[in-house]
């Protein structure tokens, strides 16, 4: 049976298109450099992590104190995602994190980039999975940057003002030379975004963006270890995280330990659910 009109066009509104996926492939390779350097560093922390599908059946009791469910999300389709695929699509290369006018993550236009309406689309998309988890996420944190925080806000909207949304800085993009990864100023996400708890953020304006060099995985590591401290020291469960793809590629490329199905891209508006074992190093 053919799709409706209606349908066909709901479909396309959240697909990704060919070019889409193209440039994932090509990033994703990017963000697996280093990764064995990472991985191996974080095994020396006083706490690791390893992460397993929901699933598994090696995977420890959630009743264990040190397991935790955590639902991590991708941001929906931003400008900077639109702006590559348009660039893409005429034929424009560019080099990753090197400032040139083939570059649309360096266009001045999209800093802190937010959600198309196909991004909103595929947030809203989430909500049906989500609705049907049978444990509801306890808490909400987002990357303060605007496309995470749109696309948390609307895919847990049912959860708006009954668990804590918190804006924490150490789940942003890796940052650096790309706009589209600054953060506008903490007061301007504040005023825009009034449901979500900022107080963690402790800079006015964006200390972390440099505008001339790329942090490094070894950097956004640090920062990802940082945030996993934190979380394994809440008193939360159940846990949903809004991201991005960087983030994502190094969280369970080289700072957690898990089987490879963990490791693959995620696409603009994926969801995807796991536990997460926190194991001190004596």
């Amino acid at each position: 049976m053919s799709p409706t009109p209606e349908g066909a066009l709901a479909e396309t509104m959240l697909a990704h298109d060919p070019v889409t996926l193209a440039l994932a492939k090509r990033e994703s390779a990017h963000h697996c450099e280093g990764a064995e350097e990472l991985f191996n560093a974080m095994r020396g922390k006083p706490l690791w992590i390893q992460a397993y599908e929901m699933d598994d059946p090696s995977a420890p009791p959630l009743t264990n104190s040190n397991v935790k469910v955590c639902h991590f999300l991708r941001h929906g389709q931003g400008f900077h995602n639109l702006m590559a695929d348009m660039y893409a699509l005429q034929g424009k290369q560019w080099t990753q994190f090197i400032k040139s006018p083939e570059n649309p993550y360096v266009m001045p236009e999209i800093v802190d980039a937010p959600l198309t309406q196909k991004g909103r689309n595929q947030a809203r998309a989430a909500q049906s999975t989500i609705k049907r988890l049978e444990n509801q996420p306890e808490i909400i944190v987002l990357s303060p940057q605007c496309r995470a925080v749109q696309t948390g806000l609307i895919a847990f909207e049912h959860l708006v003002e009954k668990v804590p949304f918190i804006a924490h800085e150490m789940v942003r993009e890796q940052t650096g030379v790309h706009v589209c990864d600054m953060r506008r100023p903490k007061s301007q996400q504040m005023l825009e975004f009034p449901k979500v708890d900022f107080g963690l953020i402790e800079k006015e304006e964006d200390h972390l963006f440099q505008e001339d060099r790329r942090e490094s995985i070894l950097e956004t590591g640090e920062r990802i270890h940082d945030f996993l401290t934190w979380l394994e020291q809440r008193g939360e469960t159940h846990i949903a995280v809004a991201s991005h793809s960087g983030w994502l590629m190094t969280l369970f490329n080289g700072s957690v330990k898990c089987e490879d199905s963990l490791k693959e891209w995620f696409q603009t508006g994926e969801l995807r659910s796991v536990m997460l074992e926190f194991v001190k190093n004596e």
